[in-house]
């Protein structure tokens, strides 16, 4: 565990420009969680004594999505350097090291960070860890130069970087863990003396080697830095977390039929035999338990799916869905806010809502409980071993008892007694040879009225 003076600044004070959103950069979501709060997850293991986030335009967005948070105001756009000293006046009298991070680089671990803490805790001499890594396409990123001892000698700007600098792969990421016995002061002896007119963090590597202190290099995966700045990289950041949401799943016992074609929420929780078939979404606060199947083409939200269930393909399960052991929700079955015990069949065309089912009922094809009134929402409950007709309403509030049979076609408003049979609708007659004459009728209705077109012509 790190140091419990740990104190982290966020850097979210970016325009975001790139997005073309109303809604902040970093609270645009991956796998259904804002990103700034993948990154903030991953910090909180690590319990920092302070978490200060540096906030610019639409500000007041953050803070109203992140109400937990202490937040810091760069009023200007003048460098990175500027806006961590912007939060320092909040860090006053907080003595641990500080560790740099950035809202829109989600998904470093906290291992990567734990790893920043130990290299500055194992060298009495370093006073700074700068996190690198190699990028497949280093493209225009800062170059960092170690000497033979691994050292951070200098960071380098492309632009300013010779050959030979450019020929090296180990890339700077922006993130850095500084010695908090230094902070302050190397913070505050930053300079805006270059052509941008900004205070770099860059320049702390030349300060902390002026005071005689090492800088050390952490380096990780590509994948763990990807930075968002536009909807094309949000995109690439949604399928690196898909791809690895789908490789866990797989390694801890799950079957996905169409790996690609599944899409998991930040906080999906599979059991094990769990067999997932093509094209399944899984949006936020899903629980699937053991040897459950979900099939194809079926989209859950804020459901609990218990062991040994079934559902799909094309169902939906809304918010506060609990579907009991080895119950079976079947095509074009909608449940939402409902519990259904076990044993229960909702096999086809149905809309469960507001709903209590008790163990081994059979809701009938095409039945729905009624429970809206344009105003309220009411409470239908169907007993244990009940058997609903095909295409039959229940309009709550209404109490179906157990073992009791709906007739299919029923509209029922009124509790239905245990064991007792409930029907609703006309009686049925016939009128012999009402057919043959309705024929007839519109058989020669439309024979004049194209007579009489054919005439007008």
């Amino acid at each position: 565990m790190a140091d419990s003076q740990l104190a982290a600044v966020v850097l979210a004070a970016g325009q975001g420009t790139r997005m073309k959103s109303s809604l902040h950069k970093v609270l645009h979501p991956i796998a259904g969680k804002p990103m700034i709060s993948h990154l903030l997850a991953s910090l909180q293991s690590l319990l920092p004594a302070r978490t200060i986030i540096v906030k610019g335009a639409m500000g007041e967005q953050l803070e109203n999505a992140l109400p937990d948070v202490e937040f810091a105001t760069q009023a200007e756009q003048l460098g990175t350097g500027h806006a961590v000293q912007s939060a320092m006046p909040l860090l006053e009298g907080c003595s641990g090291d500080l560790l740099v991070l950035y809202g829109d680089v989600p998904f470093i671990s906290s291992a990567v960070m734990q790893q920043m803490i130990d290299a500055l805790k194992n060298d009495d001499n370093c006073g700074l860890v700068v996190l690198g890594f190699r990028a497949k396409d280093p493209a225009s990123y800062g170059r960092l130069v170690t000497g033979p001892d691994g050292a951070l000698e200098r960071i380098v700007e492309f632009k300013d970087a010779s050959e030979a600098e450019r020929a090296i792969s180990l890339c700077n990421s922006g993130m850095m863990l500084i010695s908090g016995e230094h902070a302050t002061g190397w913070l505050s002896s930053l300079s805006n003396n270059n052509a941008a007119k900004e205070y770099y963090l860059t320049d702390l590597v030349e300060i902390a080697r002026k005071d005689g202190m090492s800088v050390a290099v952490v380096e990780t995966g590509e994948d763990e830095l990807i930075g968002i700045n536009s909807r094309a990289e949000l995109a690439v950041a949604e399928t690196i977390f898909q791809q690895r949401s789908r490789a866990a799943a797989m390694t801890a016992g799950v079957t996905l039929t169409a790996p690609e074609t599944v899409f998991f929420s930040h906080d999906t929780k599979l059991g094990k035999d769990v067999v997932v078939e093509p094209n399944v979404v899984f949006g936020p606060g899903v629980t699937v338990e053991d040897n459950v199947t979900i099939k194809a083409f079926t989209h859950l939200e804020g459901a609990t799916v218990r062991a040994g269930a079934a559902v799909g393909p094309y169902a939906r399960l809304r918010p506060a869905a609990d579907i009991g052991p080895g119950a079976k929700i079947g095509n074009f079955v909608e449940v939402k806010k409902a519990t259904l015990a076990e044993g229960v069949k909702v096999s086809h065309l149905t809309y469960i809502g507001d709903a209590t089912i008790g163990a081994n009922a059979n809701i009938g094809a095409g039945t729905i409980t009624c429970n809206y009134d344009g105003f309220l929402k009411y409470q239908t409950t169907i007993g244990a071993g009940a058997f609903i007709g095909s295409n039959s309403s229940l309009v709550a509030p209404v109490t179906v008892g157990d073992g009791a049979i709906v007739g299919a076609g029923s509209v029922i408003t009124k509790d239905v007694e245990a064991d007792s049979l409930a029907v609703s609708r006309a009686r049925q007659r016939s009128i012999e040879g009402y057919a043959t004459s309705f024929r007839e009728e519109k058989q020669a209705e439309k024979a004049a009225r194209t007579k009489a077109a054919k005439q007008k012509d």
